[in-house]
């Protein structure tokens, strides 16, 4: 028997809003609300609002903190600053990626890492037992929400607010803990639209009217609610990797194109001497970008031909590209078939379509 879905603390909200919601990595969470084209345009031109309080909350804590959790990730913990955060994956001994994070240093001694929701369990486990011994270690997921703020006109909604301005101002990759609209809340500069914007974390408690306060401040300024459909087209046009997707533990950061995540100079992390080794050797598949130039929509699973027909890999995300009006996608292909230019084609109900490996990231905000 299933275990019966989870819910954020926001479900009664997305239901007001008419969102159709579906299973998602054990959550029920709204896919769409007025309609996909219509809620990434709205993240494109103005600002969309995102539910995103399944992901996972793990904290470091300590003196030994950052040095344990460096010995964990591929990234240089060593290096971010109080009020920084950055992105990286963790990695097992054989150098495939476990999850890929965003890790926030909060205060000099205390560590927030954001892990994928179909991963939490996996990573609480790993996570805990590398810290024990070493420093505190907790999961504050259940008690943490996270709501995104995304687009152009996202600093406008916080300035509505009459948010502090150290949030208003914000860096990318900073975070800071304070209030807005008498909120206690941690506000980061970050995000997977590839526009500006806040994740905004809060207390569970505090989730629902955090939501409402935003979306009454946001109508002015052309807020929408967005839902997973739309998250999922908006980072794939900013070349943006999904675990069980681009990423996962079939997969190492070298070939995925997250090889600057990868920091060969610190003297020790998980995965470091596979990851080594992989990085001496040719590597005999990379993930590319594609552009359909024929008529069709590549899927995650659809098999990559060359010109003859011959199987040279497979599609690991696919849609529209409502920005740029191109069909997209990414994909693992042979290492002789990823350069900018090449012609290959993707396989579509039986059928090759042409497509053709192009830059990324498909869409890059002015």
């Amino acid at each position: 028997m299933s275990e019966p879905l989870q819910r954020t603390p926001l479900y009664a909200a997305h239901l007001e809003l008419g969102a159709r919601m579906v299973p998602f990595a054990g959550w029920e969470m709204p896919v769409q609300y007025s309609g996909v084209t219509e809620e990434h345009r709205a993240v494109r031109s103005a600002v969309g609002l995102f539910d995103v309080s399944h992901m996972g909350e793990l904290w470091f804590e300590g003196p030994d903190a950052g040095a344990c959790l460096d010995r964990l990730v591929t990234n240089d913990i060593g290096k971010l600053g109080v009020g920084r955060a950055l992105y990286t994956v963790a990695c097992n001994e054989r150098g495939t990626i476990l999850d890929d994070l965003i890790i926030y240093r909060v205060q000099p001694a205390s560590y927030l890492v954001v892990c994928n929701a179909s991963n939490l369990s996996k990573m609480r486990e790993h996570f805990a037992q590398h810290a024990r011994g070493r420093c505190a270690f907790s999961d504050r997921s259940a008690e943490t929400a996270l709501i995104a703020l995304q687009g152009p006109r996202a600093v406008d909604v916080m300035r509505t607010l009459n948010a502090a301005g150290a949030v208003v101002e914000l860096p990318r990759f900073g975070v800071l803990t304070t209030q807005v609209a008498g909120i206690e809340l941690t506000s980061a500069r970050t995000g997977y639209t590839g526009e500006d914007g806040y994740e905004l974390f809060c207390g569970a408690a505090s989730a629902d009217r955090l939501w409402r306060t935003l979306l009454d401040a946001g109508r002015a300024h052309g807020l929408q609610a967005i839902g997973l459909a739309a998250r999922d087209t908006l980072r794939l046009e900013a070349r943006l990797s999904l675990y069980g997707h681009e990423i996962d533990e079939t997969t190492n950061p070298l070939e995925a194109g997250l090889g600057w995540v990868v920091k060969f100079e610190k003297p020790e992390f998980l995965g470091r001497d596979a990851l080594l080794h992989a990085k001496q050797q040719p590597s005999p598949r990379r993930l590319v970008g594609f552009e359909m130039v024929g008529r069709g929509i590549a899927r995650q699973g659809y098999p990559i031909v060359d010109a003859s027909g011959s199987a040279i890999g497979i599609v690991t995300s696919g849609a529209p590209g409502l920005s740029i009006a191109k069909n997209i996608g990414l994909g693992y292909v042979h290492s002789d078939s990823s350069r900018i230019g090449t012609n290959i084609g993707v396989e579509i109900r039986g059928k090759s379509v042409e497509a053709r490996v192009c830059p990324t990231p498909f869409y890059k905000r002015g």
